[in-house]
């Protein structure tokens, strides 16, 4: 039986306060939101909408989906490839792609720049966004706990500037990132065909990363491969 879901399907986006030229006057008369991700609103074929991405009408085809690259904007960068994405979804029970069509890397314009975001979800598609060039994202104010304790479990390091922070990725911890979080993540949602709130959807995402994602490609050791291990008991 098919996984597909209307084209009433919600748009999952995950968010993430940036410092930008765009936002920033805004963000300082606001509180932080208290998560990275929200919904946009339905996406209805039938009524007028601001889309938040180009749609892809689904074709019924899912499996033999296509990765649909576009430029990535001034300052800005992909950080995984196609064939990257290719690899890592391939690693996956094949049911899981059944009702994938694309896998969009986005570009980033100015009116993207005012909600900045990882990767979204959207009918039979997902949307995986560039990132600064620098590799390093600042933060007008402190990060929520689960966000800033998330980026620490694929490598990101955090550093406190006054009221102000940053995280800064490598090429390896932001490939990681993207392909067993962001990417799995925004899966999950498509594959979700049970819940129809937005906290039990992120909660379903947010296990389905987990599962598949995080502890999938190795969890903590393979992050850490030289960490020391605690004795904590005598041997004989």
């Amino acid at each position: 039986m098919s996984r597909r879901r209307s084209q009433n399907a919600k748009t999952q986006v995950r968010f993430v306060k940036r410092h930008n030229t765009a936002c920033v006057g805004r963000d300082a008369k606001r509180n932080q939101p208290k998560s990275r991700r929200t919904n946009v609103g339905h996406s209805t074929l039938r009524e007028p909408f601001s889309p938040p991405e180009d749609w892809h009408e689904p074709h019924g085809e899912g499996g033999d989906y296509q990765v649909v690259v576009q430029q990535p904007g001034n300052g800005y960068r992909h950080v995984v490839t196609p064939a990257e994405i290719r690899d890592r979804l391939a690693e996956l029970p094949r049911d899981f792609l059944a009702d994938l069509e694309v896998v969009q890397l986005s570009r980033m314009t100015r009116k993207k720049q005012s909600f900045p975001c990882y990767g979204m979800q959207w009918g039979s598609s997902l949307y995986l966004y560039p990132l600064e060039d620098s590799l390093v994202e600042n933060f007008p104010k402190a990060p929520q706990p689960t966000f800033f304790n998330e980026a620490k479990m694929y490598g990101g390091v955090w550093k406190q500037c006054g009221t102000s922070w940053t995280l800064t990725w490598s090429e390896a911890t932001i490939r990681d990132f993207y392909l067993n979080n962001i990417l799995i993540h925004e899966l999950g949602h498509l594959l979700d065909d049970r819940n129809s709130t937005y906290v039990d959807r992120e909660r379903y995402a947010e296990w389905f990363a987990v599962r598949y994602g995080y502890r999938a490609s190795g969890g903590i050791d393979a992050r850490r491969p030289n960490r020391r291990m605690r004795r904590r008991h005598h041997t004989r």
